[in-house]
Parts: structure tokens; C-alpha cells; sequence
């Protein structure tokens, strides 16, 4: 994942961090000694219930967790669904949303975001068999993914026909069946997906070309610039120490069946190259 290589540059107004603390959500925060943490309720790799235990596990709990040590609190993880990861923030359900949350201009106008952590790709899955080669030759086509997430909107903008499901898992069934040509997701689901597919059901191909590419951050209340600059401050230690690679490399890295390695570093907003989707 190359940072340098997006052209675009996004309009943004100066981070909050730059702002002089306050007294805000942080004290809550801090005086409460939890830290009430939004994930996704069943997006493995990223926080699903351990079959064994029943308690949320995956890198979004553990990064959750890892932030809640260096505050000096505890993590309550929240579960929720993929488009109430923003109104549980907004409204002040949950401190932080750490569920794969990808920059958007519509979501920055509700809530504020982080410095990025990883840039995602949204990927394109289709059966094996499929003639495509190209995004652009599915505008027009039914694609399935999780409703109210950036794989819809993704499907969106490539105009082609969203058919959308409460969890991944129901979006890649729809593609089994039949249901819909192909099915949108980021690359660590594609590919679990695609893998699985060698010996399980239909087999699947991943299109080579990126449907979106997205800045990954932290989503928090607006107007809370000391929380903002405290969970910067965090990311940025947690990645210089080498803690954001160790639990990506737990359930993303080399080892597992993603097979990824994590290349990115934590940079503000404001110096990133990329083009914002709506």
C-alpha cells in the first residue's frame, strides 16, 4: 500500500489536534476509566464473537484495547452494525468508533476522524468463470455488499446496481446463489473469500483493479479537539512502537490466511494525496 500513489488531493479543514486542549470528552473519559468502544458485530477479521469464548475478538478490538491501555482506562467494546458505526458516535453512545471506518466528505461533516492508520482498498469478488476484466465492466451489473458501507457506495459511483445485506457473509451468499453478479468488500474480506472459494462452493476470482481506495481512521464526536489530539497522539506511538503492526500482523499478517503486510505509517489527513468520495 503506497500512499504516494493517489494524485488527488482532498480538501481539509486543519486537524483538531491543532486546536489548544480543552476540557472535553476526554475527561469523561478518563474520569469514567472506560472507554466505550464502537466495532463492527460480525466482520471478522475485524471484530466477530470468538466461537470458543463468545467475547468480541479481531484488530479493531484489539486496536480499541491498545488505545484504552495507553489512556490508562479499560475498553468496553460496543458491537454494532456497519451504518450505525457513525450515528453511535454523533449521537454520544460510544466514545470512538474503531470499525474499519473509512474518510468520507459526508461522514467528515458528522463526525471527526482520526489521522488514517492503513489505506483500504475496496475489491471486487466474481465467480471464477466470469468474463470481466475491469470495474467498468460491471456498471449496470447487480453487485452485493454490506448496506450503508463504503463497498455500497463504491458500487454506486462504478454505476452499477447495489444489492445490499446487513453482514458480509449474506452479501458473498447472494453471489453463490446467483443473486447478484459479483460482490464488493475490502481486500482482507475479498480475500478470505476468494481462498475459500477453492474448496467450498462456487469459485471466486478478485478483479485486479481497486473499485476505491480509502484512508482508514478513528471516528469520534466533533468538537472534542483534546479527545481528537489524545487518540492522534496514541496512534502515532502505537505505530512508531511497532504495537499497530503486531496486531495487524495477528490477524492480517503473513501468517494468516490474508496474507498481508501493513507498510503504511500513521500521517495527518491534511498530507495525504487521494480522491474523497462523497
Amino acid at each position: 500500500m503506497n500512499w504516494k500513489c493517489l494524485t488527488l488531493t482532498v480538501p481539509f479543514a486543519g486537524m483538531a489536534a491543532a486546536v489548544p486542549a480543552k476540557a472535553d470528552q476526554l475527561d469523561n473519559i478518563i474520569s469514567a476509566k472506560t472507554l466505550r468502544c464502537a466495532t463492527f458485530a460480525d466482520v471478522p477479521p475485524f471484530a466477530s464473537p470468538d466461537p470458543k469464548t463468545r467475547e468480541m475478538a479481531g484488530f479493531d478490538v484489539d486496536l480499541c484495547g491498545a488505545i484504552a491501555k495507553e489512556l490508562g482506562v479499560k475498553a468496553e467494546i460496543k458491537p454494532v452494525s456497519v451504518e450505525a458505526r457513525v450515528p453511535e458516535v454523533k449521537l454520544g453512545r460510544v466514545d470512538i468508533t474503531v470499525a474499519n471506518l473509512a474518510y468520507t466528505l459526508s461522514r467528515a461533516e458528522q463526525i471527526q476522524f482520526s489521522d488514517p492508520y492503513y489505506l483500504a482498498k475496496e475489491m471486487l469478488i466474481v465467480p471464477a468463470d466470469d468474463a470481466g476484466k475491469k470495474k467498468a465492466d460491471y456498471a449496470g451489473q447487480r453487485i452485493a455488499s454490506t448496506k450503508g458501507s463504503t463497498s455500497e457506495m463504491s458500487i454506486k459511483l462504478n454505476k452499477s446496481d447495489p444489492l445490499t445485506f446487513q453482514d458480509t457473509a449474506s452479501a458473498y451468499l447472494a453471489v453463490q446463489q446467483g443473486k447478484a453478479r459479483g460482490m464488493v468488500a475490502n481486500t482482507m474480506t475479498t480475500t478470505k473469500f476468494v481462498n475459500e472459494s477453492k474448496s467450498k462452493g462456487k469459485e471466486m476470482r478478485m478483479i485486479e483493479e481497486p473499485m476505491l481506495y480509502q484512508p482508514i481512521g478513528i471516528g469520534m464526536a466533533k468538537d472534542q479537539p483534546a479527545l481528537t489530539a489524545k487518540i492522534n497522539e496514541i496512534l502515532r506511538k502505537l505505530d512508531t512502537s511497532g504495537e499497530i503492526n503486531k496486531i495487524w500482523d495477528k490477524w492480517l499478517g503473513p501468517d494468516t490466511e490474508y496474507k498481508m503486510t501493513r507498510t503504511d505509517k500513521v500521517v495527518s489527513l491534511s498530507e495525504l494525496k487521494f480522491d474523497p468520495i462523497p
